[in-house]
C-alpha cells in the first residue's frame, strides 16, 4: 500500500523526513534513501539531548516539551542545509501533526515519507534489534501518540510490509512524481 496525500506533485524538497514509530525502519529505509539521492544522512535520534535519551532508556516516553528543543534543531539543521544548497534525509518520528507543523515552521521545503506498518511486526523488529535506547515497552505510547499524515500533508505514506529496497523504490518514485 503506498498513497500520496496529494493530488499535486510538490517540488523535490531540500529536506525529507522519513517518519513513523520506532522500530518501523526509519533509519535503514532512511540512509538508502540518501544514498539513491545523493544526499547527506541524519538520524533524529542524534538530535536529542543527553536528558531525552535517558528519559527513553529507563522506559519513561517523551513529553511534549521534550520533544520541542528536539524537533527545533532538526529544523535549524533543515533550514541550514537548504540556505547553504544542501540536501538532506533525516529519520525523525514526527508523530504527532503539531511536530510535523513545527518542523515544516523552519521555512525548509520538506517532504514527510511516513512509514506505516502493524504493531505486531514492529513490536517483533524491535523486540529483535540490539543495542538500541528505545524500549519495545514504549511502542504502545509511540502508537498511543502517532497522527498519521493528513490529506492536506502531501505526505508519502509507504507500507513496511515491503523488503526496504522497494519502500526505497516507491518512496523515490513519489518523490519524483
Amino acid at each position: 500500500m503506498t498513497s500520496v496525500a496529494s493530488r499535486a506533485a510538490a517540488p523535490m524538497p531540500t529536506a525529507v523526513i522519513v517518519m513513523g514509530v520506532s522500530g518501523c525502519g526509519k533509519s535503514t529505509v532512511g540512509q538508502a534513501l540518501a544514498s539513491c539521492l545523493g544526499w547527506d544522512f541524519r538520524d533524529g535520534d542524534a538530535f536529542h539531548p543527553a536528558a531525552n535519551v535517558a528519559k527513553m532508556r529507563s522506559g519513561a516516553p517523551l513529553t511534549d516539551d521534550d520533544r520541542w528543543p528536539w524537533l527545533d534543531a532538526i529544523a535549524t539543521h533543515a533550514a541550514d542545509l537548504e540556505a547553504a544548497g544542501g540536501h538532506v534525509v533525516i529519520a525523525c518520528s514526527a508523530l504527532k501533526r503539531a511536530y510535523r507543523d513545527r518542523l515544516r515552521a523552519s521555512g525548509a521545503r520538506i517532504r514527510f515519507v511516513h512509514l506505516a506498518g502493524s504493531y505486531e511486526l514492529i513490536d517483533a523488529r524491535m523486540t529483535a534489534r540490539v543495542n538500541h535506547f528505545m524500549p519495545p515497552s514504549l511502542l504502545a505510547s509511540q502508537f498511543a501518540t502517532l497522527e498519521p499524515p493528513g490529506p492536506d500533508e502531501a505526505a508519502i505514506t509507504v507500507s513496511i510490509d515491503a523488503p526496504p529496497e522497494e519502500i526505497v523504490a516507491t518512496a523515490l518514485a513519489a518523490l519524483r512524481a
